[in-house]
């Protein structure tokens, strides 16, 4: 049964779909995805389901909450390990995973009293009152690289404000997000609450198609971008769009090149680079300085340990799938005939067709090299002639998501503070670290104004403001009838 609608669990009526380890081959799910068909009982069954939901008070579901986030206790081995298996990622990252969804629960309720809870003031007439509404219905679409907790963080804070939700986890983590959607129905969640719908493209045309209030999406820019386009007009439906970022790191005036160069390296090959935070661009200034910390990147990209997921050591594993491993090859050929200098090669490795090496590569005498995000352990270089000239490369994106400096001056730091267009800026910290505590978004193509994490409160729902009279009385008014 691949399907979770209206509190059952039932077979799809879609294609077939399966999700594979990429180190391996192994299937690790299969089933049948959900048809057009499908995906309309999902809606019937949110949309039945809203007003009773809405209405249900906000101290029960905070309490199935809570008791999720108690279940996911009990997933401590079988979750993680489900994860790497599914996408790649080594297992104490995918064990940080798991920790993060358990901690977005009480994060989300202390954002949601925070930022959208319930005011009251006393007034001349009486009072006034300001309270927050659900939406209605919400489409979540989670992205492959975080599969666990990325969709975790749209859905909690949309069943804590009242709505309902269909679910439709990425084609490549299906069990994963079954076993999400499993957690919350033990944790009692009435039925049609949240409903899960697994597929590949078609599966999401019809979930934009459906009969939904909003849509809450973490992933690439053209998918965000052709979202956008598809609800201009329609003010109606909320949109979440995070959709990653071509992000820079500049690195200048430092004295500890080893430390700087730490910092470079796991901004950029966290996950296997496969972080829409992670640095994407490294800007260093022209002459030793640069050259110094380059070298000790380069050197940390050639001893960097990569594995299968369950080896012991391994900072790194495999792409998602061979068709991301053969275009981060793609994406390194288009960027050497843009005049980039290949510093380190990113090549495949023998594990498997998913697994590619570390790459380096020199941008710096490029001509109009693509602004594009890849997801990939890909590093570009730029030499920068001054401070300003770092910046105005540091800028020269139309994505905004993360950025960062690695220097021992502080005044450096205030410039790029107040200068650098980036929504998650860090000083001497790698770009791919975030907090949920704190907002996660960006200007620019990176999203559409709607950040997530503690600011996820925000677009889960509407305030209402109220003027309240216990009874009428007589008004009057200038030119008004007595």
């Amino acid at each position: 049964m691949s399907l979770f609608i209206a509190g059952q669990w039932i077979s799809g009526t879609g294609p077939e779909l399966q999700s594979t380890d990429p180190a391996t081959g192994e299937i690790v799910w299969a089933g049948k995805s959900a048809s057009p068909a499908d995906v309309s009982e999902a809606y019937k069954a949110a949309r039945g389901a809203f007003l009773g939901w809405a209405r249900t008070p906000l101290a029960e579901r905070v309490e199935i909450l809570r008791k999720y986030a108690s279940l996911l206790d009990e997933m401590a081995d079988e979750l993680p390990t489900t994860i790497s298996r599914e996408v790649g990622k080594v297992l104490w990252e995918t064990r940080t995973e798991l920790g993060a969804m358990k901690g977005k629960v009480e994060l989300s309720i202390k954002s949601y009293e925070d930022r959208t809870g319930n005011a009251v003031s006393d007034t001349v007439f009486g009072r006034s009152e300001l309270v927050h509404r659900p939406h209605g219905v919400m489409a979540v679409m989670g992205p492959f690289n975080f599969p666990g907790h990325l969709p975790n963080g749209h859905i909690v804070p949309a069943l804590l404000a009242g709505n309902t939700v269909v679910f439709k986890p990425s084609e490549f983590a299906p069990a994963t997000g079954e076993l999400l959607v499993k957690a919350m129905e033990k944790a009692g969640l009435p039925p049609g609450v949240l409903n899960l719908v697994q597929g590949a493209r078609d599966t999401g045309a019809a979930l934009l198609d459906g009969d939904l209030d909003g849509v809450l999406f973490t992933g690439s820019a053209a998918t965000g971008t052709f979202i956008h386009k598809k609800f201009g007009g329609r003010p109606e439906i909320m949109l979440a769009l995070e959709m990653g970022g071509n992000n820079p790191l500049i690195a200048w005036e430092f004295a500890d090149v080893e430390a700087a160069a730490d910092i470079a390296a796991q901004s950029a090959y966290l996950t296997s680079g496969q972080r829409c935070s992670c640095a994407r661009r490294l800007i260093v200034p022209e002459g030793a300085e640069g050259e110094a910390l380059v070298q000790a990147v380069l050197a940390r990209a050639e001893s960097v340990k990569i594995g299968k997921w369950d080896e012991e050591g391994v900072f790194m594993g495999s792409l998602v799938n061979d068709q991301a491993a053969d275009g981060a090859l793609a994406f390194q050929q288009k960027l050497e005939e843009a005049g980039g200098k290949s510093l380190k090669k990113l090549e495949k490795l023998p594990i498997s067709d998913a697994f590619v090496s570390t790459g380096i590569i020199d941008m710096t005498d490029a001509v109009n090299p693509p602004d594009e995000e890849l997801f990939g352990p890909f590093l570009q270089v730029y030499r920068a002639k001054s401070f300003d000239d770092a910046l105005r490369i540091a800028n020269n994106t139309q994505y905004g998501l993360a950025g960062g400096l690695i220097s021992d001056n502080t005044a450096l730091w205030n410039e790029v503070h107040i200068s650098m267009r980036a929504g998650i800026l860090n000083f001497n910290r790698p770009t791919a670290g975030a907090s949920s505590a704190l907002p996660f978004g960006g200007p620019g193509i990176s999203g559409n104004h709607r950040p997530s994490a503690w600011y996820a409160a925000d677009y889960c729902a509407w305030p209402q403001a109220s003027q309240i009279a216990d009874a009428p009385e007589r008004m009057g008014a200038q030119g008004f009838p007595k």
